[in-house]
This record gives C-alpha cells, sequence and structure tokens, in this order.
C-alpha cells in the first residue's frame, strides 16, 4: 500500500504535465467581408466580338475560417442585384429587367456553402449553391487564400482571398438572347475580397 501511495502522487503529475503538453484545439473564427475591400464581377459575351465586365456594387458576406487546419465552413455571400453595373446606364437598366436579372421581383442573389475541399496549400474548391431568380444551382467557386495578418492599416486582423466560377444563366430561367448567341450563356465570376475578423 505504501508503494502504491508513492506512486499515485507521481501518475497525477505526469498525467497533468501531459494534458498540459497538448495543443489546444484549434477554433474557427468568424470573418466578415469588409464592403471596403470587395469586388463581385461578371463577363458576358456579346455576339462573340467582345466581353463585357459587368460588377456588383453591394454585397455583404460571412464565413468561418480556422487557420490551424485550413477549414472553411457556414460561407454565405448575398448580392444586391439592383447594383449591378457595366459602365452603360442603358444596359443598366435592361439587366435590371424581367430579361436578366429581375431585380424588382428578386433584389439578393445568394452564395451559400457549408465547407470547402481543399486542393493545394493555400488553394480551395468550394460547392455551394447559388440562389438566383428563385432557383438554387450548383456553383463552385476556385479559391486562394492569398494572405492573412493584422492590418498595417487599421486594428484588425484580414484575410484576403480570390475566387472563381462560373454558372450558365438559362439554368436560373434567363433565356434572353440565348437560342441567337447574341449574349453569352456561360457566364464566368470573378470575386476578390478582404475580410475582418470578428
Amino acid at each position: 500500500m505504501k508503494a502504491l501511495a508513492t506512486r499515485l502522487p507521481y501518475a497525477l503529475i505526469v498525467s497533468c504535465l501531459m494534458a498540459n503538453a497538448l495543443p489546444a484545439r484549434a477554433e474557427a473564427a468568424r470573418y466578415e467581408l469588409d464592403p471596403e475591400h470587395l469586388t463581385i464581377a461578371f463577363l458576358a459575351d456579346h455576339i462573340g466580338y467582345a466581353k463585357v465586365l459587368g460588377m456588383f456594387r453591394a454585397a455583404r458576406g460571412s464565413y468561418s475560417f480556422d487557420e490551424a487546419t485550413a477549414t472553411l465552413s457556414n460561407v454565405r455571400i448575398e448580392v444586391d442585384t439592383q447594383s449591378v453595373f457595366s459602365n452603360f446606364a442603358k444596359r443598366d437598366q435592361h439587366l435590371k429587367s424581367a430579361d436578366f436579372l429581375n431585380t424588382a421581383e428578386f433584389p439578393r442573389m445568394v452564395f451559400t456553402a457549408a465547407g470547402a475541399k481543399r486542393t493545394g496549400e493555400r488553394t480551395f474548391e468550394i460547392p455551394g449553391q447559388l440562389e438566383l431568380l428563385g432557383r438554387s444551382q450548383p456553383l463552385t467557386l476556385a479559391a486562394t487564400w492569398n494572405k492573412s495578418g493584422p492590418s498595417p492599416i487599421e486594428k484588425s486582423y484580414v484575410m484576403g482571398v480570390s475566387a472563381r466560377g462560373s454558372f450558365k444563366r438559362s439554368s436560373y430561367g434567363m433565356n434572353y438572347a440565348v437560342s441567337n448567341g447574341w449574349v453569352g450563356d456561360e457566364v464566368p465570376l470573378i470575386i476578390e475580397f478582404e475580410a475582418k475578423r470578428k
């Protein structure tokens, strides 16, 4: 019994030391897109002559990211379709009409994703859903984690991301000028943003 009694304190000390040596469980941090450093743009082919570059000037979003494990979750990006801009007022009004975005009835375009697949040290595939014109279709973004760190300008921790994807607008019932080829069906997306850790 005496030998057992002397061993118990030693065992407890060793157990405590081992517990303290275990790495702390990493936790995902919540990030919010910085509207001052956010670009959501698209390209639309015009009769094969050239591609028109457009963008949405109002959007918001958030996601969770664990830097230690590079795990992404709870992605949501919400775009105000009324904010579409292509540098030509008449075309912008047409884009807002029922021929295209039908912004009066559908003022939001939303991308959501539950997670991502890591494809490289700082690259990811993000399979999600794009809701547009009342329909939801699969959309996968190819994303690059550019940089994370304290901002040299303000008191915040910032993560920078570049993402690309594309979708067929006809999949959402946006069929204007598809059959005659005047406006391309495939719409490439360009997403660039900085997000602040909360």
